[in-house]
């Protein structure tokens, strides 16, 4: 057997059509249950958002792939030395459930929460939304006071 290009749920299915494809059946013909795997959420939960967060200078900068966001559903917030991140992807098909082999995508409201090691003035902190969708937020480390001590 030669070895096929494809894997997984896919594999079986390259073999049935290969099979098929020496007789007059048509490949439109074939059918073949695949089972749709969803990662379960529990109720009220909201998915999340996969982040970078790195230094630079005097800001911390955190970047997030986010695509299929609208800048206006982010909501970005700020409490003390914690970012919270908030949004909501929609699902702009309506496709049935039981028309989808692979589900891997998330869709509907996610949520990231980060603690900076650093208490954060919410009006120093500017983001920036650009057209490949990465949403980048540059939050300027607190600024350190300086301690002068004054002899008699």
């Amino acid at each position: 057997m030669i070895p096929s290009p494809f894997h997984g749920i896919f594999a079986s299915l390259a073999e049935e059509m290969k099979s098929v494809a020496g007789h007059s059946q048509k490949p439109q013909e074939i059918t073949k249950e695949i089972p749709v795997k969803e990662e379960k959420k529990a109720q009220g939960a909201a998915g999340q958002v996969a982040l970078d967060i790195y230094e630079v200078d005097d800001y911390y900068i955190i970047k997030a792939p986010i695509a299929g966001v609208k800048v206006t559903d982010v909501d970005i917030e700020v409490n003390e030395n914690v970012l919270t991140i908030r949004g909501v992807r929609r699902q702009t098909d309506d496709i049935p459930s039981q028309h989808y082999c692979l589900r891997e995508c998330y869709w509907g409201e996610f949520q990231r929460s980060v603690t900076l090691p650093c208490s954060i003035d919410a009006r120093r902190v500017k983001a920036t939304f650009n057209k490949e969708s990465i949403l980048k937020i540059l939050v300027p480390k607190e600024e350190k006071i300086k301690i002068v001590r004054i002899n008699d």
